[in-house]
């Protein structure tokens, strides 16, 4: 069984996905993708590449999560996982770039200030 890996990243979220010829079984973190993610939102766009091919159910998945949050983790998973599926066949490169799952989203949270509440929040003026 030889797997194929691949990194994608989202906002602090950095997952590694191994992709392997099987049954569709989906693994986040040594756990089922139901138990790692409850909502079925998040579990929807980590499988998102894998229903624009029609592959659901060819390829066993294994991912490593670190970081961030759920939402930037399951959007990490993805990315990974659109990059795995290009590595096994090139021609699959059309239909998720047009699907925009092989696009990094480099929006980060922005950075705090000095002498400000928030990065862009200010404290509340006064005249007098």
């Amino acid at each position: 069984m030889e797997f194929i890996n691949a990194i994608g990243r989202r906002k602090a979220a950095v997952a590694r996905v191994y992709v392997a010829a099987g049954s569709g079984k989906i693994t986040i973190n040594k756990r089922d993708i139901a138990a790692y993610f409850p909502s079925s939102i998040l579990q929807y766009i980590v499988r998102q590449p894998l229903a624009t091919l029609d592959a659901v159910e060819k390829y066993d998945i294994k991912i490593n999560l670190k970081g961030g949050g759920f939402k930037g983790q399951s959007e990490a998973a993805r990315l990974a996982i659109a990059r795995a599926l290009v590595k096994i066949n090139e021609e699959d490169k059309p239909a998720l770039r047009a699907e925009g799952f092989l696009t990094r989203d480099s929006r980060v949270v922005e950075r705090k200030k000095p002498g400000r509440p928030k990065a862009r929040k200010r404290f509340q003026f006064s005249k007098r």
